[in-house]
Parts: structure tokens; C-alpha cells; sequence
């Protein structure tokens, strides 16, 4: 009996161990089941990537390739578990480096984790040409028990993104660089020119009278005009180892890396308008044409961060002076009076070491010449140099974009003072900011106005900004939108120097702007011109019409109180009332 019941139990045992033995088995398989459809689910995720997928052993055998790495290395259908040949090489910096010995050669810490080797260039032997490529790398575990290790690696190829680089880059009908190029190009330029110490110019060349010619030929005619001038420049720029590019319509930039006088960049301008004259025929019948220049040298025209600058400036007194004119901008004595390296490297320190200050140039109402408002002005008072004015150092704040942190600084400071004048019982006075085109590009203006004017408690009435017409209309759809955001908030806008720009009627009437402000150069004569007083006149009953306040600008004098006075305008500023005053200057005139 005793023997029987053992032989049951090691029989009850043998089964269970059999029942484990089969659970496990059946786990085992089940789980090798789904492992290999994770690994068939990851193998058609790789497929569908365009970037080339591929393991490598250390023994270069190829043990994974997606379908991209197929195609990019020339795969034979039995490829797994073969040695990867021919061996692709890639370029580090001048050196073409065979694959596997660049993955020898990588240090232990860069083989342990995902690196990336950006721009690379990328080559198999049986390809003609090398493609321009990113390349990730990394090493990972084979799970064998074994300390075996495989490469994974990663190819981008980024010629489709070069071509469309390369197309963004150039003129859409000449192919010449366009000024996105030339900006990149002369970023670079400006900081070897600095190294080697010689002169360099810019020269822009504008067909003359392009809007006529149009309306002459017509769109296809002018086209090719156009097309045939690039290629002219082009070839004459190479010839003497400048580079030509094609910024807008009819504007053409030459930059000339080496220069010794004024007189070689004139006569390469000269050069230009004689072959103008038999440029371009219709119908065996020579059409005469004409371009102006604008040249600008540095270091004799200024910095190298206005040196465009200098050149569009040069460009416009060209044509002022008609057709056919070549002007070379020359620096005032102002510019040549400050150091541009130096004024540059403080103007990063300038809030730190409290030398900017807000001054205040009061506005009075026309009526009764009360003071009702005033323009806040930035004003740099400089260790070494004093103050200096803001046309030196207001371009240079722009360009180095500097000019956003300035004017989130020049708000708080507006800010506190209306907030000092309010604990201290002063009459409300609207305040005037001026706004610069990068402020209104940069994401997160008017949040920051909004912050700013909770965080110090002010009423948004109490605060004016103000935007130049030229400004509004360079980049009109993005200042549509952060001026509707600012009025939200609950300032008012103004019209910086109307009738100075180009802003056409409809953009006008569309603007929503509480303030129109006439500009000080059109009253410098009003007394004496009757042409000026009517446009003035006009101006004021246009604004009036729009349902804006007029406020004008660089009254000077008590006639043109009394002249401008008698058109209804509702507002004046200028010399003649106070100059920009330091705030506690300006709070002893509001407060008596």
C-alpha cells in the first residue's frame, strides 16, 4: 500500500514538473511570438523612414538595414549576416575616412551614447558624387551574455534640404544670391575685413526710372532686361573678383572685398552706365537706359554695421540728384567723432552701469498751451564721451538687437515715474513710447507690455505708443496683428512722422491709430512756403476726417504757434515749448 501511494506521488510530481515544464515552453514560444512581431512592427516603422537605418557588428557584418539603407548602400538581396562592402567612407573635415574606421576611432564615451555628426559628407565608392549628410551614431548591447556589441547608425541625407536652402537664396527670376545671401555673406566678410585691416565697399545700383520702363514694355520685355543685366553684372563681378547679388526689383548689390580708393568703386560704376547705353535693343532700335549708384567704404563711410546703410543712403541722394548719378556716402563729423568698437562693447553694459536716462519732451494741448503729455526719450550719457546722440547709437542698438531689451527698460522706467507721479499727486500725463520694428517681430511684446503694466499698476490710458509710418508699412501684416493685441490692452497709438514715408490712403484708414504726428521736417519752412502751409492744412483736416488728433512736431517759434494754431491742430511739441527735459526737470514744469 505504502509503495503505491509513493508511486502515485512521484507520478502526480512527474506530471506536475511535465504541466511546468509545458507552461514554460508554451510561455517561451508565446513570448518569442510577440517579440518577433515587435521586431517585424519596428522593422516596417524604419521602413517607411526616409533617414537610412543600419546595424553594423564589430566585425562590420551587417545585421539590420531599413529599406532606405538598402537603396543608399547598394544592397544585395542576401545581405544579413554579411560583411558590409564596399565600405562607405565619410568626410571629416578634409579627410575621406573609411565607415568602420571611424567607428573604431570614436572615443568609449561617444560609441556608449547617440552622437550626432552634423554636415558630414557621406560616400559609397560605387557613387559618383558624395552626398551631404547628418550622421547619428550609436552602440548598443546584443544581449547575447557575451559582452558583443553592434553600431547603429543613422544617415540623413540632406540634399533636398541644401537644393531648397540654395533656392531660398537666390533671386526667384535672375538666380543671382538674393539679400538673404548677401546678408549672410557680409556677416562674414565684416569679421575677416576686421582681421586684415583693408577697405572694403558696397556699391547698389538701381535702374533708373524702372516704373516708366515697365509701363513701356510691359511685364515680360522688363523681364528680360532684368535677366540680362544680372548675368552682365555677374560676369563683370567675377571678372574683378566682386560678388554681385540681386535684392529687389531693380536693385542690385556689388560687394568689392579689397579696396584702395573711392575712385576705382566710381569707375567700375562708370562702367556699368556705358554699357547701359547699348545694352538693350528692340527691334534693331537701341532703348536707352540709365542706372544710379550708391557707394559706401569702410572704414571712410562708417561701420561696417551701417555700411548697407550708408550705401541705401548713398543711393537716394544719387537720385535726387537725377538720373544717372553715382554718390559716395561720406561720414559726418559727428559719426567720425565716436569709436564704433567702443561705443559697440558698452552699449551692453550701459543698463547695467546706469547710464541710459529717460527724458521727457512735453506736449501741450493748442488751446489754452497747457502741458497735457510728453515723449519719452532715451538719452546715453557715456563714461568717456558724454551724452551721445541718438542717431549715433539708436542704429547701432536696431542692428545688434539690442534695441528689444532697451525698450522693455524704457517701458519699466515710464512705468515707475507714472507710478511716482500718481503716489505723489501730479496731473495724469500721458506718456509716449516709441516702438522699433524688431520690437514688433519679437514674440512676447505685448505680453511683456501687459505684464508690465499689472505688475506697476498703471492705467493703459496713460500710455501712448508710437510707430513710424515706415515701420507699420515695411512689415504691415505683422504690425496689424501686435497692434490690435496692444489695443486690447488698452493704450492708445500714434502715428510717428506722417507724411514722411509712403503710406497710401486705404493702409490709413485701416490703421488704428488715436494720434497722427506731422513730422518736423514738413513746418521747417511753413512760415515762408505757401505750398507747405495747404499740405499741412490738408494733413490736419485728413486726420481730423479719420477721427484722429493731430499733434505736430518742431514748433520752433510763436508764429508757428499762431500759424499752425489757426489750422485747428489739437496738439504741438517742439523746441519752442521745452526741449526732452530729466524727470525731475519735467515734473517742476507740470507742476506749476
Amino acid at each position: 500500500m505504502g509503495t503505491s501511494t509513493e508511486i502515485y506521488s512521484i507520478i502526480g510530481i512527474l506530471i506536475l514538473f511535465a504541466a511546468a515544464v509545458l507552461l514554460f515552453w508554451m510561455f517561451r514560444i508565446r513570448r518569442n511570438q510577440m517579440a518577433e512581431r515587435r521586431i517585424t512592427m519596428f522593422k516596417k516603422a524604419f521602413d517607411v523612414s526616409e533617414d537610412a537605418v543600419f546595424a553594423l557588428s564589430e566585425n562590420n557584418d551587417i545585421l539590420y538595414a531599413n529599406k532606405s539603407a538598402v537603396a543608399l548602400l547598394k544592397l544585395p538581396p542576401e545581405y544579413l549576416h554579411r560583411p558590409l562592402e564596399p565600405m562607405p567612407k565619410i568626410r571629416i573635415k578634409n579627410a575621406w575616412v573609411a565607415l568602420d574606421t571611424f567607428l573604431q576611432e570614436l572615443p568609449q564615451t561617444k560609441r556608449d551614447n547617440m552622437q550626432a555628426f552634423p554636415h558630414s559628407s557621406f560616400i559609397v565608392e560605387t557613387y559618383e558624387h558624395s552626398l551631404p549628410v547628418n550622421l547619428y551614431v550609436d552602440r548598443s548591447s546584443l544581449g547575447t551574455g557575451k559582452e558583443q556589441f553592434c553600431y547603429v547608425i543613422t544617415v540623413r541625407d540632406l540634399t533636398k534640404e541644401y537644393e531648397c536652402r540654395e533656392l531660398e537664396h537666390r533671386h526667384i527670376l535672375t538666380k543671382l544670391p538674393n539679400q538673404l545671401q548677401a546678408k549672410e555673406d557680409l556677416n562674414k566678410l565684416f569679421a575677416k575685413i576686421h582681421l586684415h585691416n583693408k577697405k572694403m565697399a558696397l556699391v547698389l545700383i538701381s535702374l533708373d526710372n524702372f516704373t516708366q520702363i515697365r509701363s513701356i514694355l510691359g511685364h515680360a520685355q522688363v523681364d528680360q532686361i532684368i535677366v540680362r543685366f544680372a548675368h552682365y553684372l555677374d560676369q563683370m563681378a567675377k571678372s574683378s573678383s566682386y560678388y554681385a547679388y540681386h535684392l529687389a526689383s531693380n536693385d542690385f548689390l556689388i560687394s568689392v572685398p579689397i579696396v584702395e580708393t573711392a575712385d576705382e568703386v566710381v569707375y567700375f560704376c562708370r562702367q556699368v552706365q556705358k554699357e547701359l547705353r547699348t545694352f538693350y535693343k528692340i527691334n534693331n532700335v537701341r532703348f536707352h537706359l540709365t542706372a544710379s549708384a550708391g557707394i559706401s567704404i569702410y572704414p571712410d563711410s562708417g561701420s561696417t554695421l551701417q555700411l548697407l546703410d550708408h550705401a541705401y543712403k548713398a543711393l537716394a541722394e544719387a537720385q535726387k540728384e537725377g538720373i544717372g548719378h553715382v554718390h559716395v556716402y561720406e561720414r559726418s563729423e559727428l559719426e567720425k567723432k565716436y569709436n564704433e568698437l567702443t561705443l559697440f562693447n558698452a552699449i551692453h553694459e550701459a543698463i547695467d552701469k546706469d547710464e541710459f536716462e529717460i527724458h521727457y519732451q512735453p506736449i501741450v494741448r493748442t488751446k489754452d498751451q497747457e502741458v497735457v503729455a510728453a515723449e519719452a526719450l532715451i538719452r546715453w550719457r557715456h563714461s568717456e564721451y558724454g551724452y551721445i546722440p541718438p542717431d549715433v547709437f539708436i542704429p547701432m542698438l536696431e542692428q545688434s538687437g539690442f534695441i528689444i531689451e532697451l525698450g522693455r527698460y524704457v517701458l519699466s522706467e515710464v512705468l515707475k515715474q507714472q507710478k511716482r507721479w500718481e503716489v505723489f499727486k501730479f496731473k495724469p500725463i500721458e506718456v509716449s513710447i516709441n516702438m522699433s520694428l524688431l520690437e514688433i517681430e519679437t514674440e512676447g511684446f505685448v505680453e511683456n507690455v501687459s505684464r508690465q503694466l499689472i505688475e506697476h499698476q498703471v492705467a493703459p490710458e496713460l500710455i501712448k505708443f508710437e510707430i513710424t509710418e515706415g515701420v507699420a508699412m515695411q512689415n504691415e501684416g505683422q504690425a496689424d496683428r501686435q497692434i490690435e493685441e496692444l489695443k486690447k490692452l488698452g493704450v492708445s497709438l500714434a502715428l510717428d512722422d506722417f507724411g514722411t514715408g509712403y503710406t497710401s490712403f486705404a493702409y490709413l484708414k485701416k490703421f488704428p491709430a488715436d494720434v497722427l504726428k506731422i513730422d518736423k521736417t514738413l513746418i521747417d519752412y511753413i512760415l515762408e512756403n505757401e505750398e507747405d502751409q495747404r499740405i499741412i492744412r490738408a494733413m490736419i483736416e485728413l486726420g481730423h476726417n479719420l477721427g484722429m488728433k493731430i499733434v505736430v512736431e518742431g514748433i520752433e517759434s510763436k508764429e508757428m504757434v499762431d500759424l499752425i494754431g489757426s489750422y485747428g491742430c489739437d496738439y504741438m511739441q517742439g523746441y519752442y515749448f521745452s526741449k526732452p527735459l530729466p524727470a525731475y526737470e519735467f515734473q517742476e514744469m507740470i507742476r506749476r
